[in-house]
Formats: C-alpha cells, structure tokens, sequence
C-alpha cells in the first residue's frame, strides 16, 4: 500500500525535496561562507565593545532616508568593484545592513568571498534596528 502512494504521488516527494531545499539554503550558505545573522543587541555589542564597522548595501536615496549611524554606504550592486575600498577593515567585525535585512546577507557572503573573517548580518536590517527604538542617523 505504502509503495503505491509512493509510484502514485512521486512528484509530491521531489516537489517537498525542492521546497526543504529552498529552506535549507539560507542556513548552508551562512555555513559555508562562516556568516553569522545577529540581530540589533548583537551588533550594538559588536560595534561598541569590537569596533565593529557597519557596512550598509542600500541604495544611496534610502541610506540618505536613515541608516545604522557612522555606516559605510556601499550599494549592494557596486559592492564587488569597490570591495577595495573596505581592505582597511578587514581585520574587524563587519555588520552588514539594509533596509529590511534581504540584501545584507548577499553583501555579506560577497565579503566572506573576498577574504574577510569576521561578517555577520544584521536580521531585520534597519527596519529592526528602528522597531528597537535605537539611533538613526540620516
């Protein structure tokens, strides 16, 4: 009987394997590339006690909006091609940050890509950091 559903429904199992995939994903890369999600207390933490620098990968009009204060605005799209400009932190924790917390995890593993050790991202982004009633600069 089991092996019938099986034969009968064999693309409800790769549909649940696509799915666990697409859930999985977020986790393996912060694996692979060593990024570690932190969420607002964590990065003040960071950035008071480890001189942690907060890199923020939005677009120039919303980080003009409001942003972590003293964050290094580098658009995520330009990130790559002006990774150099941020080789003088790399001994430090990094903080990435955007707007809702979607793009500081792709600006994060482009770091961990090149070379820096200690990247986290912020959960939540600004959106986060706001709803904890904490300093924004703009």
């Amino acid at each position: 009987m089991l092996d019938q559903f099986l034969t009968d429904n064999w693309y409800l199992f790769i549909a649940l394997a696509v799915v666990l995939g697409m859930l999985a994903q977020g986790t393996v890369i912060q694996l692979i590339y060593k990024i570690k999600s932190i969420g607002t207390a964590q990065a003040i933490n960071l950035i008071n006690h480890d001189s942690a620098v907060v890199i923020d990968v939005c677009e120039p009009k919303e980080y003009a909006q409001g942003h972590v204060p003293n964050a290094i605005n580098i658009p995520l799209g330009s990130l790559s091609s002006r990774i150099n400009e941020l080789e003088k932190y790399k001994g430090k924790p990094i903080v990435v940050a955007c707007r809702a917390g979607n793009r500081s995890m792709k600006g994060a593993m482009a770091l961990s890509k090149n070379g820096f050790e200690s990247v986290y991202s912020l959960s939540g982004g600004l959106v986060a950091w706001e709803k904890g009633n904490l300093p924004v600069e703009k």
